[in-house]
């Protein structure tokens, strides 16, 4: 029997498993909470900011706009309401208004090329960090070869606005207007607000915390998802099935709620890309179910501490 073949069987096996479990229902009552509650404490932090100190509000509009980037990944993945015109409508207070996010930009990187061929060199633009330092087809600039640990580990503190960055750049080319209208009323609604309230010494200090912080918080969950897994060839990758694809380019993170809530699910990576519609507030059982499932049937189940993750990620640098 091809390797195929038995890939496909298993998952087949497992996806049943984690459905009679219910784990692949929807949440749209615990959604609509998550995005209520992101909704209320922006709103009431823009309101009541003169009574903030601005070191601390910065700080907790740092937690909004994580909370946020994970409430919008998990709305544009359907993992709410199973209308995708829907998620996507609702996706955009808190991509573009809160964020300045793109979600149509967001949609196509993640979702239509980084899922459906994770890992694979010539599709995957999120492998290809650092001159393609986690490919086998690394750069070989001396220029990064002297400063590649800088220059990686330093880009941890700019993510955030190069999203930012790629969102204009994308909603600009495709000529979604009406979306760019959307990022754009981010700057009045959240930083004129916040200088008209408290000014702009105050607001800059806000704006300066929040971006040291959000950045790295971001930047840090995102890169223990594939960077240092397994690559492939578009080639090798025809012979794969789903199941195999998914678990050989991924790594999911040790730990229990406290690492979940930080990591906004990512953390459990293997299982989101398993059942990208799986609610993040169910993937830590289905990671229980995944693991037993991959042990049982001797399937190779990448799974390290956070800590390990990143040493594996240094190593892999190291190559370059």
């Amino acid at each position: 029997m091809s390797t195929l073949i038995t890939y496909s069987d298993k998952f087949d096996e497992l996806k049943a498993q984690v459905r009679e479990a219910g784990l692949l229902e929807r949440a749209p009552i615990r959604g609509t909470v998550e995005m209520l509650a992101v909704l209320i404490c922006i709103i009431t932090a823009l309101v009541t900011a003169p009574s903030w100190n601005p070191l601390l509000l910065g700080l907790f509009l740092t937690l909004l706009f994580t909370r946020s980037v994970f409430v919008s990944h998990d709305l544009l993945h359907t993992q709410y309401f199973k209308s995708k015109s829907l998620a996507k409508k609702l996706s955009y207070p808190f991509s573009a208004l809160i964020l300045s996010n793109s979600s149509s930009w967001w949609d196509n990187k993640h979702n239509i090329n980084h899922h459906t061929y994770c890992n694979i060199v010539e599709k995957d633009e999120d492998i290809l960090a650092l001159d393609g330092a986690f490919t086998p087809n690394k750069g070989n600039s001396p220029f990064i070869k002297k400063y590649k640990y800088f220059i990686f580990w330093g880009a941890m503190f700019f993510m955030f606005p190069a999203f930012i960055a790629q969102s204009y750049h994308f909603v600009i080319k495709k000529k979604l207007w009406g979306e760019l209208t959307l990022m754009l009323l981010h700057w009045p609604l959240i930083w004129g607000t916040l200088f008209y309230q408290i000014g702009a010494g105050d607001t800059l200090i806000v704006a300066l915390t929040l971006s040291f912080v959000v950045s790295p918080w971001l930047a840090f969950g995102f890169i223990t998802n594939h960077l240092g897994c397994e690559t492939f060839t578009e080639e090798q990758s025809k012979d794969f099935s789903w199941m195999e694809l998914q678990m050989r380019g991924s790594r999911s993170l040790k730990g229990g709620f406290l690492v979940h809530w930080f990591y906004g699910g990512l953390n459990t990576q293997i299982e989101h890309h398993l059942f990208p519609k799986a609610p993040r507030f169910h993937l830590l059982k289905v990671q229980k179910i995944t693991r037993d499932f991959a042990k049982k049937h001797n399937i190779p189940y990448f799974e390290t501490t956070p800590i390990g993750a990143y040493i594996q990620i240094n190593d892999a640098i190291k190559e370059y």
